[in-house]
C-alpha cells in the first residue's frame, strides 16, 4: 500500500509542478529521481497482478507501452 501512495504523492506533485514555473535542472534531476525510485516499487506490484490474472491481455498493454515510448521519444524538450 505504501508504494501506491507514494506513486500517486509523486504523480500528484509532478502533474502540479508541469503547470507551474520552471524547474532548475537540479530541481527536475530530484523530482525524476523520485519518480523513477516510486515507480520502480509500484511497476512489479503491477506486472504480479497482471501476471495473477488469467484474463489479462499482455500483447494490449505491450502494444500500449509502445506507444507512449515513441510519443514520449517525439517530444522535444
Amino acid at each position: 500500500m505504501f508504494a501506491l501512495e507514494t506513486a500517486v504523492m509523486w504523480h500528484s506533485l509532478t502533474a502540479a509542478m508541469i503547470d507551474g514555473p520552471a524547474l532548475s535542472a537540479d530541481e527536475a534531476n530530484i523530482v525524476l529521481a523520485c519518480v523513477v525510485e516510486a515507480l520502480g516499487e509500484v511497476l512489479p506490484l503491477a506486472g504480479r497482478a497482471v501476471a495473477d490474472n488469467p484474463a489479462a491481455d499482455l500483447p494490449l498493454y505491450g502494444e500500449s507501452g509502445r506507444d507512449i515510448g515513441a510519443a514520449m521519444r517525439d517530444m522535444k524538450p
